[in-house]
């Protein structure tokens, strides 16, 4: 009973936190068991077992949805209870605990789908290598507790392990070094690698087109092994070492105390060569390091001085997220709007010069940021140049503006005016100006002048000006015919106004 246990760990000399984390109960469930004698105990639990609880009103709905399906979760009958009985004031936690009771008492299992695994055969020496990444905190030597992160390799075929630690979160180039690390402990390098689906190799995986990230192709280039990228949430596609990254956990780091990071790597090699790789493994029932020795003939040689030499180890490749941001020591840095786009792969260069971070499109390509690390944690931190929109545009039909209207003036006040009162569409507001400025350019200024005039504020209120102007101005147009330069010379005879009469009358011709 967790009330005995509770009373036995703090005779034995444990802390209140440390008794929670030990059993898995908060720390305010231990205080309170420790001030409650063995009667006030007992009679707190008659008193669960007797007293009414909130939801047994609803008892029989509540046990009629669990007998009608099965598988529904205590949050979906906890909206039930909202939706089909206005049951108001309850917490999703007071009908998770009922809904487990109700279980429990009826004997009604909640339906889990599952997946059908098989076993498969063991593969051959020297074919494939798993890797695979964990982290934990562990309290520290100086009274605090310290977050630790750590990369485990494991030959598929004699289960041989290697483990390197770090305390603060992997780069790219800390995988390659401790890979390589791992080909040296192992005595060389299997044809092929499983890993997990991982920021610090692959950039994206596309039906099974794998983009690596820049430091990890060009190493994969060199060392030319086959790469197996397991799918997301499938963990079972590299068991191997996800046992091991269990293993790791909760045989060697649990309750154990950290110092410094070269004493803890020191310990772990220790920790894996008398326990690790020395116990018999409960699959093939042999020591892995016995296998090991059968196995490392059958792998391949590699040599160690290519990485060390082209691999730099001062550039970390980042994810741009969409609100362009990038994540940095528990950070957050601004990049200039737009880097992040739907269509590209998303993922920038970073480069530390104290006190400073460099922000690169490209490796070795022009700065897009730089900003002052912090060393506090959780912040958002911008740079006032990022957050303007892109002003290119909007300047560009600015100046052709003034390169169609000579009167500077009057386009100084135009766009202010626009500016003023269209301050999110004035780009669209300038395409309509350039727009009468090309299709009625002798009216355009005097439409400008009327525009001022009359306290008009709108680029299309300045296009039916300039129309109507246009519209006057062909009215008072006067169209004249052209002489013909061959009868220019001939003149035509004047007669007085009684031939005509003569003529009407019926006279001689």
């Amino acid at each position: 009973m967790v009330y005995h246990e509770i009373h036995q760990l703090k005779k034995e000399g444990f802390t209140n936190s440390a008794i929670s984390r030990k059993l898995g109960v908060s720390r305010n469930t231990v205080i309170e068991y420790l001030g409650l004698s063995v009667d006030e105990f007992m009679a707190f639990v008659h008193s669960l077992q007797t007293r009414e609880k909130k939801l047994d009103p609803y008892r029989d709905h509540i046990l009629t949805w669990l007998n009608e399906h099965n598988d529904l979760s205590s949050a979906q009958i906890h909206d039930w209870l909202q939706e089909k009985l206005n049951v108001k004031h309850v917490s999703e936690g007071t009908v998770r605990n009922y809904v487990k009771e109700i279980r429990e008492l009826y004997h009604i299992p909640k339906q889990v789908s599952t997946r059908t695994f098989g076993a498969i055969p063991e593969l051959p020496m020297g074919k494939q290598m798993q890797a695979d990444f964990g982290e934990m905190r562990v309290p520290s030597t100086n009274g605090d507790s310290v977050k630790l992160y750590f990369v485990g390799f494991v030959l598929s075929h004699s289960r041989f392990k290697y483990v390197e630690w770090l305390n603060r979160p992997f780069r790219t180039e800390d995988l390659i070094h401790m890979q390589e690390n791992a080909f040296q402990h192992f005595g060389g390098i299997t044809e092929e690698i499983v890993y997990d689906q991982d920021r610090l190799l692959a950039v994206s995986e596309n039906a099974g087109d794998i983009i690596f990230t820049a430091a990890f192709t060009k190493y994969h280039q060199t060392r030319k092994f086959k790469v197996y990228l397991c799918r997301k949430a499938d963990p079972q596609s590299k068991g191997k070492v996800e046992q091991l990254v269990k293993y790791v956990k909760h045989n060697f780091a649990k309750n154990r105390t950290f110092d410094n990071l070269l004493d803890w790597q020191s310990s772990c090699m220790k920790w894996l060569e008398r326990t690790g790789n020395y116990k018999k493994h409960h699959n093939t029932k042999k020591r892995p390091v016995e296998v090991h020795a059968l196995e490392k003939p059958h792998l391949q040689k590699v040599s160690g001085t290519y990485i060390f030499k082209n691999v730099s180890t001062d550039i970390i490749t980042r994810k741009v997220h969409k609100d362009n941001v990038i994540r940095y020591e528990g950070n957050r840095y601004s990049v200039p709007l737009g880097t992040f786009r739907n269509d590209h792969h998303n993922h920038v260069y970073l480069q530390v010069e104290a006190p400073y971070l460099i922000i690169r499109k490209e490796r070795n390509g022009q700065l897009i940021a730089k900003h002052t690390i912090s060393s506090e944690k959780g912040l958002v931190i911008t740079s006032p140049e990022h957050r303007e929109r892109n002003r290119t545009k909007r300047d560009l039909l600015i100046q052709q503006l003034y390169q169609n209207l000579p009167n500077e003036d009057l386009v100084t006040w135009l766009v202010k005016e626009l500016q003023e009162q269209y301050p999110r569409h004035l780009t669209d507001q300038l395409k309509v100006v350039l727009d009468i400025s090309k299709r009625y350019p002798d009216s355009i200024e005097e439409a400008i002048i009327k525009m001022k005039k009359l306290q008009m504020k709108s680029s299309h209120e300045l296009r039916d000006i300039a129309v109507s102007l246009e519209v006057e101005k062909k009215k008072q147009v006067k169209l004249i015919g052209s002489e013909n330069e061959k009868y220019k010379s001939l003149a035509a005879p004047e007669r007085h106004e009684d031939i005509y009469l003569h003529v009407l009358q019926g006279g001689l011709k």
